[in-house]
């Protein structure tokens, strides 16, 4: 597996813009996750965005994500991602986030198995598709076998703060043998009483605040929404002054 740095505290933040990608970098973000669409949950970038990502120093993941709605896919949306992961390799960026379920809910291998080798040499994140896993330590174990370096969730719950209880549980099954980065809800407010009681040293966060479209013309022919978020370079910075503190206070205490 690729990068796995159990011991190292890494903040990784989703974005789905440009304004998005350089308030993650302004805060002090350790990985960006590169996305269109977080509205929807994230989709796969546009290949300019890609490349003006690629040329940044801060690593960055694409998400491979096709379409909104569920992680099953056909052989047509297959053949898609695969094209867009090597999009992402030619864009230079660092790795991809993927994922697949099959129609009752367990993680699709056989679709995986060809994405994972498709990506190889890139640091893979198994995606929220997890979430939808019954059986989730059986999935874990899948992860590794297929190579992933980490798994983004939330422990089968809407936000990471309602899973705790099955994210430890994760932590404790994967003792290091993949990074268990919870996600969904993470912000400065809660992200202390996370730590607390989590061994998680990667966090994933949007740090998004909201804000009004100023341009009334946008939002009457629909091009907006009257109420947007973005990313926030202080929000980033405070976050990730919270993850940090917790990781090098947990490793001075072992």
């Amino acid at each position: 597996m690729i990068g796995i740095q159990p011991s190292k505290p890494v903040l990784e933040i989703c974005v789905d813009n440009a304004e998005g990608l350089f308030a993650a970098i302004e805060g002090g973000a350790d990985r960006i996750e590169l996305c269109s669409a977080l509205s929807v949950g994230g989709l796969t970038p546009s290949f300019g965005l890609m490349e003006l990502a690629g040329k940044q120093t801060v690593p960055v993941t694409a998400m491979i994500r096709p379409r909104a709605g569920s992680f099953v896919f056909s052989n047509e949306e297959v053949d898609i991602m695969r094209a867009d992961i090597d999009a992402a390799r030619a864009a230079n960026l660092k790795g991809v986030v993927l994922g697949a379920n099959r129609p009752d809910g367990t993680l699709d291998i056989e679709t995986l198995k060809w994405l994972c080798s498709d990506a190889k040499g890139l640091d893979l994140t198994l995606h929220r598709a997890f979430d939808m896993v019954g059986d989730k330590a059986a999935a874990l174990e899948d992860a590794i076998d297929l190579g992933f370096s980490r798994i983004l969730t939330s422990g089968g719950k809407p936000t990471a703060h309602a899973g705790m209880e099955m994210l430890e549980q994760l932590i404790n099954q994967a003792q290091d043998r993949i990074i268990i980065m919870p996600g969904s809800g993470v912000r400065p407010q809660n992200a202390s009483e996370l730590l607390k009681r989590l061994r998680a040293t990667e966090l994933h966060a949007s740090c998004s605040v909201r804000f009004t479209e100023g341009d009334a013309q946008l939002v009457e022919l629909s091009f907006a929404s009257r109420e947007m978020l973005r990313t926030d370079a202080s929000t980033v910075r405070q976050l990730k002054q919270i993850l940090y503190s917790h990781v090098e206070a947990r490793l001075a205490s072992s």
